[in-house]
């Protein structure tokens, strides 16, 4: 079940119509989240789990993330990269003692789950798609500073009570108004076929330097030692006279050069209670700091989420 029947819930659209987008007050629901209280429901996301006494081992040899000594309900965020090192999957999860169960992008996980189950060989894993549990997202549940530790898996039948404690809910909107302002990239959405971890802001919170070798590490490891990513991504303060918001994978160019050659692509865009209209943008390396630029007839100041030369987050994990 999802939490559509609640007063007031509106459907989402895309990949996160089976939620509900809002309840009634968009930045009602964000001044709630940023004051850390109500829930939101992400129970459209896949859930997959790994069992068996080498999955931490095992994970930790394929994923970007340092897993082999994960403590126990620690959640972390990793990457599959491929050969190449773009990033080709991407999940949060946390270990239990005797499980890891992660969460990843709507649609995206069977093949995740069919990827890891051929990479298994003699390793004594099982992995599988979990349809009995959902995922939210608590603000009041954060222990800490980092972009994962506030979400939580519920049994699937038990949400409606689930709601009755944590509520009030807040919708995805909300949600995703307060992840984009903090600089989070969604997989697939902020972006594409050819991103590399050091573009995105992953190293560190889904990115470890300090771990042996797996698939697309020398690229990663090439990047952050010699600097200067191909691209960055940005945090755009979109012009808000006009009552819209740029469809995801919008072209972005300098402000004055319509129908120019992109320098970048828009991701995700929200309405914030705080800063306005906003979205996330990979923005080529060499384009300035301060330019101006413009995606679909919006103008757009940039503010710096990925540093250009050294491909690190650099701004303040917000909750």
């Amino acid at each position: 079940m999802t939490l559509l029947d609640l007063p007031g819930a509106v459907a989402g659209d895309g990949i996160d119509a089976p939620v509900a987008a809002h309840y009634g007050s968009l930045y009602g629901e964000q001044r709630l989240l940023d004051a850390g209280e109500g829930f939101v429901d992400l129970s459209h996301r896949d859930v997959l789990r790994v069992t068996g006494p080498d999955r931490l081992t095992w994970l930790h040899s394929l994923t970007t993330q340092h897993l082999d000594a994960l403590g126990p309900k620690q959640w972390t965020g990793a990457l599959v990269l491929s050969p190449q090192g773009h990033v080709e999957h991407a999940f949060v999860g946390v270990d239990d003692g005797e499980s890891f169960t992660a969460h990843t992008e709507p649609g995206t996980g069977a093949a995740l789950v069919a990827w890891l189950d051929r990479m298994r060989f003699m390793m004594r894993v099982e992995v599988t798609l979990v349809e009995d549990l959902a995922v939210t997202w608590r603000p009041s549940s954060t222990t800490g500073t980092g972009w994962y530790d506030a979400y939580e898996l519920i049994p699937r039948d038990q949400l409606a009570t689930y709601a009755d404690a944590a509520g009030p809910a807040a919708g995805t909107w909300a949600f995703e108004a307060l992840r984009i302002a903090r600089g989070e990239p969604r997989h697939g959405l902020d972006t594409d076929a050819r991103t590399i971890p050091n573009e995105a802001g992953w190293i560190g919170p889904s990115v470890h330097l300090d771990k042996g070798c797996y698939r697309g590490q020398e690229t990663v490891a090439r990047v952050h030692t010699l600097g200067r990513p191909p691209r960055r991504l940005t945090l755009l303060h979109l012009d808000g006279s006009e009552n819209r918001l740029p469809a995801v994978g919008s072209d972005l160019v300098l402000a004055g050069d319509a129908g120019g050659k992109a320098i970048g692509r828009v991701g995700t865009s929200a309405r914030h209670h705080e800063l306005g209209p906003i979205a996330l943008a990979l923005v080529k390396r060499n384009v300035a700091l301060d330019a101006t630029l413009e995606v679909d007839g919006l103008v757009a100041a940039q503010e710096v989420v990925v540093d250009p030369e050294v491909g690190l987050h650099v701004r303040p994990r917000l909750r």
